[in-house]
């Protein structure tokens, strides 16, 4: 209960401070833990840290579904559904220490499995954020059809922080694979395409 009441009274903190900007114009620069800073995006503006903002708020391993705050450690939460078993089967890059789960979301940066699994956007099942105006919004849910009309949800997904401040998000996990290999091969680039493009099209976990 004192864990939720903190977390109203920053999200207020933080509507607030986002309110006060859009009366003034004064631009805010969205961060987590500022892991992806070097990609190229613009740093100018007021800080607005999320990390504030943290902690797992429910996780059911029989559901496959974690729903956690934006300013959560991604190492966090990958530890805790490593101890059930489970992961983030879109495999997040770690890029830099101190990564946060509405960095991971905002970034929409997906590992080798995306090819197979797919993106950090088809695991998304829900979300809360704060808009240009301080308002407190919230789209889709725990389940994964649960979404009539566009699902804003995985719109945030590789947005930046442009369409809002992420809050919250709830995610669908899997269990880990019982095994994996990696083969290595040594072709040129033309034959590399063209074994990728005919395995692409055959039934194979790669």
């Amino acid at each position: 209960m004192q864990a939720m009441d903190s977390a109203i009274s920053h999200i207020n903190t933080l509507c607030e401070r986002i309110r006060s900007a859009a009366r003034d114009k004064t631009p805010l620069r969205v961060r987590g833990g500022g892991s992806k800073d070097f990609y190229g995006l613009t740093l100018q503006g007021e800080l607005l840290d999320t990390r504030v903002l943290n902690g797992i708020v429910s996780y059911e391993p029989s559901e496959l579904v974690v729903t956690a705050r934006c300013g959560t450690p991604l190492a966090e939460l990958e530890a805790t559904l490593a101890a059930q078993g489970q992961c983030l089967a879109f495999e997040p890059p770690r890029l830099a220490p101190g990564g946060t789960v509405g960095g991971m979301v905002a970034a929409g940066f997906s590992g080798p499995a995306r090819a197979q699994v797919g993106a950090v956007r088809d695991f998304v099942l829900g979300a809360s954020m704060l808009n240009g105006q301080g308002l407190a919004l919230s789209f889709g849910g725990q389940v994964m059809k649960n979404v009539a009309g566009y699902d804003v949800s995985r719109l945030l997904a590789g947005s930046w922080g442009t369409l809002g401040c992420i809050t919250e998000v709830s995610l669908k996990v899997l269990p880990v694979a019982p095994a994996e290999a990696t083969l290595r091969f040594e072709l040129a680039q033309a034959e590399a395409l063209a074994h990728l493009h005919r395995w692409g099209g055959q039934p194979l976990p790669l």
